[in-house]
């Protein structure tokens, strides 16, 4: 980010994107206009993407995460897995990798028979191999992402 003012916007609603437009304006140093004025800027030229609120996943019954990496059987084959996979809830994030594996995905489900079957539900939508990786504790995740001049 070449403004050193936009910098500190996008850090800020990084770390708390309930603040508000004053709150904001006083951590920045401008006017609340001026401040709502380059956040639209900001949205509109893509560096801000949205808002969305984090939630607890025990509390909406996930309690149990996963990653899965997917290696097609057919490397010849059409790559359309993130798309075949789109309609799948649990899979909260899809990511192109490096390595043996083509992607690796992140999941939520309910108990370990969901995870079985999710599995299933991935190998019957796309030709793949698998190999899953439980997460035992979460450390942190979703950490403010602010520009590194902010850091």
């Amino acid at each position: 980010m070449q403004d050193p003012v936009d910098a500190r916007l996008v850090a800020e609603v990084s770390r708390d994107a309930r603040a508000t437009l004053a709150q904001l304006a006083a951590h920045v140093g401008l006017s609340t206009s001026a401040v709502q004025a380059r956040l639209r800027r900001l949205e509109a030229s893509g560096v801000i993407t949205g808002y969305m609120a984090l939630v607890n996943p025990e509390a909406v019954g996930r309690p149990l995460s996963a990653f899965i990496e997917i290696t097609p059987l057919d490397p010849a084959q059409i790559d359309e897995v993130p798309q075949l996979l789109e309609h799948l809830a649990a899979v909260e994030a899809c990511h192109s990798i490096a390595g043996d594996a083509s992607y690796m995905l992140f999941v939520r489900v309910a108990a370990p028979p969901d995870l079985e079957a999710l599995i299933r539900d991935i190998r019957k939508a796309v030709n793949v191999t698998t190999r899953t990786t439980v997460v035992l504790q979460t450390f942190y995740e979703n950490r403010p992402l602010v520009p590194l001049d902010q850091a």
